[in-house]
């Protein structure tokens, strides 16, 4: 399996290479200035790290089809071997099985009678059992009705969502990488690294509006419930109706939109990249902050002042969540840190407790995975999708950790992980096929449901989800495409639909671990891109070489 995970760590540098090297022209312009200030490099020396940069990129991108190839082939070798042989133990189980059962129904004994004791006496005494033996009957068969009312449910879920099927509809207009959607109402709000907001109508597919305003990349996006919005339409003079939307950019603004209109009523400069946003729904409403450097900042709703600055992470905040009074938030370095809210100046946040990567067992620092870190928490439990093949399920009042399958093999990346309605949904990228696919599971069992997979769907890196006022679920993926996922009503098929496939082999119930024991682990062994970039930097001075490094991870 050497070769396997060898190709396999390529694949992903390949498509977390792809995913960071799209930059604006703004945002090129801002690393070569920063480049500049930092080192005191020339135009010229700057001009040719890029080239260098670029060459090595094409390099690596245009081998991504013939590493794909050679690592479907590996897996199938080394999974027919295993199919084979494990049919064929379990024909033989079966036939032993078999011999068994015949064995013991043609020759089972007669009960023996003691000496002594007469038949009758013996049902007698079957007849006249102890009292506690019916108790403890009971009690097992009361068990076993619960466990069988839980094992219905699943069924009946499982039988519906396999008789569903789903509409695909693009939303185009973004000329980057969506990074984060949200819904609001019949509203769907996207932000992406060509630094715009965009608002969508999505029974109608249409733009609505394009907030431009940010001078970087936008990476986050938050809705205040309604009514903390009505507060702040009353002291704008807006209509009572009028929704918000907060967007957070690496230009180290925090943005709030009014969606009828289009217009920035607000603006927040937080002094640092924004890379995570919330809203805490409670006593006068807060808004939370990531940063790239690692703190979380809150900021009053009414005067739009910081209240408290924490350095809660070493390296950049990449989620933020509420759940009630208490805040999650998740770093690219794989810790996972509890809040809660107390609602009183000067410190809103009040820290429950950290679990660093040593106990999430999402290793932050293995630079071939894409550098993020998501969440979703439901209860004592915290699901985190850190771009491995499985999802890690976080007690996070023990710290016990256990694994949920989302990939039948290694090559898996899950990106972003969501919950609606008794669902949990992630995402799913199959870095030796290129596809991508949505995997359920029914909550709070965490059993495996169905999957659905599109082959036009790219790599999925955002998602949200919500229920139409029929019943029916209606989501939308982002990545490099941006896609409306519909549920269809009744059997109204189209060619082109997305049907559900189940996947037997996610069908395992979560281990408990300490660290996956599928990642790929950093090897000291150099690869032919790793040359390439060693040999484009090599007459360069020292400085010059490290900072090439670092763009490449």
């Amino acid at each position: 399996m050497g070769e396997v995970r060898k190709l396999h760590k390529k694949l992903r540098q390949i498509e977390n290479l792809e995913i960071k090297s799209f930059l604006t022209p703004e945002e090129r312009v801002k690393q070569e200035v920063a480049g500049l200030s930092v080192m005191n490099w020339s135009s010229t020396k700057l001009v040719k790290h890029w080239s260098a940069l670029e060459a090595v990129s094409k390099i690596q991108i245009s081998r991504k089809e013939e590493l794909r190839t050679r690592l479907a082939e590996l897996l199938l070798q080394h999974s027919a071997p295993q199919q084979t042989q494990g049919i064929v133990g379990d024909n033989q189980e079966k036939m032993k099985r078999r011999v068994g059962s015949s064995d013991s129904l043609s020759h089972t004994p007669a009960p023996k009678v003691p000496k002594g004791v007469t038949e009758e006496v013996i049902v007698q005494e079957e007849a006249e059992a102890p009292e506690d033996k019916t108790h403890n009957g009971q009690a097992s068969t009361q068990a076993t009705t619960d466990e069988t009312k839980e094992e219905k449910q699943f069924r009946t879920l499982k039988e519906t969502w396999e008789k569903s099927s789903f509409r695909i509809t693009s939303l185009e207009g973004h000329s980057d990488i969506i990074t984060c959607v949200i819904a609001v109402d019949n509203l769907v709000v996207s932000g992406s690294r060509d630094t715009t907001v965009k608002v969508w109508h999505v029974p109608t597919a249409t733009e609505q509006r394009n907030l431009g305003g940010h001078s970087g990349g936008v990476t986050c996006l938050s809705a205040p419930p309604t009514e903390y919005c009505k507060r702040l339409a009353h002291f704008l003079s807006l209509a009572e109706k009028e929704r918000f939307v907060l967007s957070g950019s690496e230009d180290c603004y925090v943005k709030i939109w009014a969606l009828s209109t289009g217009y920035c009523v607000k603006s927040i400069y937080t002094f640092n990249p924004v890379s995570a946003l919330t809203f805490i729904p409670e006593e006068e409403g807060y808004i939370v902050s990531g940063s790239a450097g690692g703190k979380v900042e809150v900021w009053s709703w009414d005067s739009m002042e910081c209240c408290q600055s924490v350095k809660a992470h070493g390296d950049s905040v990449t989620t933020l969540h509420c759940q009630g009074p208490l805040l999650f938030s998740g770093s690219a370095d794989g810790a996972v840190s509890v809040w809660k809210a107390l609602c009183s100046a000067p410190a809103p946040l009040q820290h429950l407790c950290h679990w660093s990567s040593s106990v999430t067992g999402c290793d932050g620092q293995d630079s071939s995975t894409f550098g993020w870190l998501a969440l979703s928490p439901r209860g004592d439990k915290v699901f985190l999708a850190d771009g491995k093949a499985s999802l890690k399920i976080l007690s996070w009042r023990t710290g016990s950790v256990s694994r949920l399958a989302n990939h039948s093999s290694i090559a898996g990346v899950t990106d972003c992980v969501s919950q609606t309605t008794g669902i949990l949904i992630a995402s799913c990228f199959d870095l030796a096929t290129g596809k991508s696919s949505l995997n359920l599971f029914s909550l709070p069992q965490c059993k495996y449901l169905v999957s659905l997979s599109c082959p036009d769907i790219p790599r999925i890196l955002c998602f949200t989800s919500w229920l139409t006022a029929s019943g029916g679920h209606r989501w939308v993926t982002g990545g490099r495409v941006l896609t409306v996922w519909e549920q269809l009503q009744g059997n109204s098929k189209k060619r082109g639909d997305v049907t559900v496939r189940r996947d037997s082999r996610l069908e395992i119930a979560p281990v408990e671990s300490d660290r996956e024991t599928d990642e790929v682990e950093d090897s000291d062994d150099f690869s032919e891109e790793d040359s390439m970039s060693q040999g484009a930097s090599e007459t360069e001075n020292e400085h010059g070489a490290s900072w090439l490094r670092c763009v490449l991870q």
